[in-house]
């Protein structure tokens, strides 16, 4: 009877050893039914601690937070409990029903899978308010607003479209980047830049907040009507508290991945008026100045003048035509040379444009030239206003003279003459010279004449010892191979290299140049690849094991460095490691 029940007693004890020494590894989710403009958060848990995890490809979602990993050990009446677990959080991309793959893990030189799981994808949803959400924390305490000048403007008016990031106190923003930048299609657009904003205090929503002016732009709208101007969105990185504290009794901070919108702005344009529009109207809008003024009001035949329209002030210079001046016949005038000095800051387009003519007289004369007018629409009184030009008179002294001419009303002669031609005509152009040699040496049997004539011969040796050590170079194939992997190496690293002391964007760069490394020498597309995979294909190829190995290290330390402290001295030998791997793997494989 005794040795029946320690028989019973020996194979439950087995029976349990059995139990207890079972893996578990399984996948878990937060839901499996969300909204999409909610997070999933999946957990991969396991009993037992192993190596290599690979997780799945998330298709269908984008993955905005992980993996952060956890590990808890607890003894309950002498029994030993562990748990590892990865974490992610995801955000789905569109609606629908998505099955999230299977992520493996080595345990114990076993490899185990998690079950796939699927996840509906539903339209929007309200999201609770729940205080102690991070995420529901964020959409609550930062807001991005397009703050526009003016709603109702005129065609040609210039607005100004100011982008504001408010974040409420007790909260962070660590980074943030541009998703869709807006396009200005109706508009004639001008960036200011922001460059050194400072944080300021204001009010949103008659709370306080703090606020930075992250784009600022001039607009100056081309047609009339309503118009659209389009938001901007980022994707932000948002320090909110959670109900944690630390020893010191100050409340921990958490990371939440946001994306904010500016919304949609509509501005209303109304057309300039046509009642008073003058017939020269060119669609100058804005406060003006205009005059026309020359270099010169006396003058020889044959000299020139400039003659210069400008119009300086503040409104689209940039956008309307000047006026012309008209020439008596008489006058040669040339092109007009066109230039701009002209700034653009919050208010709008501010300085001067001008066009320059070049006048040249043929005869000797006075000649007008004759006042022209600007016009343009006045945004203070909204009303159109003409400045008008002086006339000008330039009297050319010296000169042929015509014998018969028509003069007109301008008293400018209409008919040009022949030049008479006279004793001094030419007294401008020199006829005589007084050069004296600079160099009585000659370049034949010169020094330079007889280098010029041996280098080539010397040359020859030199090509020759040349061509021979190219020769052998091209004959060590050993050689050849070692010295095009170290710079395959330095190709596929250079983007790691220039971020060295920046830690996440060092770890990112150097896993991206992983993966192309991987796609060229491989062939493959490594997106859908885990490491078990790529381990196989780098083994089929003769990558010795110990190579192998490292390169999958490397990537373990791209994904966990990221969440880790890591020092200048760890990402050094980080890349001095890929370097050296990269090298290795195109040297061994086949």
């Amino acid at each position: 009877m005794k040795l029946i029940k320690l028989l019973y007693i020996s194979i439950f004890i087995l029976l349990a050893q059995g139990v207890a020494a079972q893996v578990d590894f399984e996948a878990k989710l937060s839901k499996k039914k969300l909204g999409i403009n909610e997070r999933l958060q999946i957990n991969f848990e396991m009993n037992k601690d192993g190596d290599n995890f690979s997780p799945p490809s998330f298709s269908g979602f984008t993955v905005v937070g992980g993996p952060s990993q956890s590990v808890s050990n607890s003894w309950v009446n002498g029994k030993h409990t562990y748990k590892k677990t990865y974490t992610y959080f995801l955000a789905p991309k569109k609606r629908g029903t998505f099955t999230i793959g299977q992520a493996t893990i080595v345990i114990e030189g076993e490899t185990y899978k998690t079950t796939p799981v699927k996840v509906e994808i539903t339209a929007a949803v309200d999201k609770p308010k729940d205080p102690n959400d991070p995420d529901y924390v964020a959409s609550e305490s930062i807001h991005l607003v397009a703050e526009v000048s003016k709603a109702n403007p005129y065609l040609n008016e210039a607005i100004t479209v100011v982008y504001k990031l408010y974040v409420a106190p007790g909260t962070g923003v660590s980074n943030w980047r541009e998703m869709d930048i807006p396009r200005y299609d109706d508009f004639w657009s001008q960036s200011i830049d922001t460059k050194g904003q400072r944080v300021q205090n204001g009010t949103y929503n008659g709370e306080d907040y703090r606020f930075l002016v992250l784009r600022k732009t001039v607009l100056y709208p081309q047609r009339t009507g309503k118009l659209n101007i389009e938001p901007l969105s980022l994707d932000v990185s948002v320090q909110v508290p959670t109900n944690k504290r630390d020893i010191f009794g100050s409340r921990l901070m958490t990371r939440v991945n946001k994306t904010v919108s500016a919304g949609n702005r509509t501005i209303d344009v109304k057309p300039l008026p046509e009642k008073g529009k003058p017939a020269d109207f060119t669609g100058a809008v804005g406060d003006f100045s205009f005059k026309v003024s020359t270099t010169k009001n006396e003058l020889n035949a044959t000299e020139s003048l400039q003659a210069k329209v400008e119009v300086r002030g503040k409104g689209n210079l940039k956008l309307f035509k000047l006026p012309k001046i008209s020439l008596p016949s008489s006058l040669e005038v040339y092109e007009p040379e066109h230039s701009e000095n002209v700034s653009t800051n919050s208010r709008g387009m501010q300085g001067s444009i001008s066009d320059s003519y070049t006048v040249v007289p043929q005869y000797k004369g006075k000649y007008p030239i004759p006042s022209i007018s600007f016009s343009y629409f006045d945004l203070k009184t909204e009303s159109y206003k003409r400045i008008s030009s002086d006339e000008i008179i330039i009297d050319v002294l010296e000169g042929p003279t015509a014998s018969t001419s028509t003069s007109n009303t301008s008293g400018a002669s209409t008919t040009k003459q022949p030049v008479l031609n006279t004793s001094n005509q030419f007294a401008f152009i020199k006829t005589k010279t007084d050069f004296t040699s600079v160099n009585n040496t000659y370049f034949f049997k010169s020094k330079i004449f007889w280098s010029a004539l041996l280098l080539p011969f010397l040359a020859i040796p030199l090509a020759i010892v040349i061509r021979r050590k190219k020769a052998y170079r091209d004959a060590d194939v050993v050689g050849n191979r070692i010295r095009q992997a170290d710079k395959l190496a330095r190709k596929y690293l250079k983007g790691a290299k220039k971020q060295l002391g920046k830690k996440e964007a060092f770890y990112e760069a150097l896993e991206k140049a992983l993966h192309n490394y991987l796609k060229a020498k491989l062939r493959i597309e490594t997106s859908e690849l885990s490491k078990e995979r790529i381990q196989n294909l780098l083994n089929e190829r003769g990558v010795e094991a110990d190579v192998v190995g490292d390169f999958i290290a490397i990537f373990e330390n791209c994904e966990l460095a990221r969440y880790t402290p890591i020092t200048n001295v760890t990402m050094q030998e980080d890349y001095d490691k890929a370097a050296k791997t990269i090298s290795l793997i195109d040297k061994q494989a086949r």
